[in-house]
């Protein structure tokens, strides 16, 4: 079976993830490129398991349980600081004044 093409799949992911988080200024956009970034390396992971075992596909598992905390964290953290600036606009946010 061809590794490539999901390899390059999901290099094109996580470079689409990479240019949303270092482009984008909007919180939650930069959020959804960060889980962009780690589904491609789930893809990665899925893909390499096709030649070196399942073992690729238990780590997705453990992957797929640190996104689902990190997005009910950020999206704890981005309702936070909406409440507080009435922005998400990271240009206009500052944490260190009261």
């Amino acid at each position: 079976m061809l590794l490539q093409p999901a390899l390059v799949v999901s290099a094109v992911l996580f470079a689409l993830g990479v240019a949303g988080v270092l482009l984008r200024r909007n919180a939650i956009v930069i959020f959804m490129c960060v889980e962009l970034m780690l589904n491609a390396v789930n893809l990665t992971f899925v893909a390499l398991a096709q030649q070196l075992g399942p073992e690729g596909q238990v780590v997705v598992f453990f992957v797929m349980a640190v996104a689902a905390a990190e997005a009910a964290v950020g999206l704890a953290i981005v309702i936070g600081i909406y409440r507080h600036d009435q922005t998400l606009d990271l240009g206009n946010i500052n944490l260190l004044s009261g």
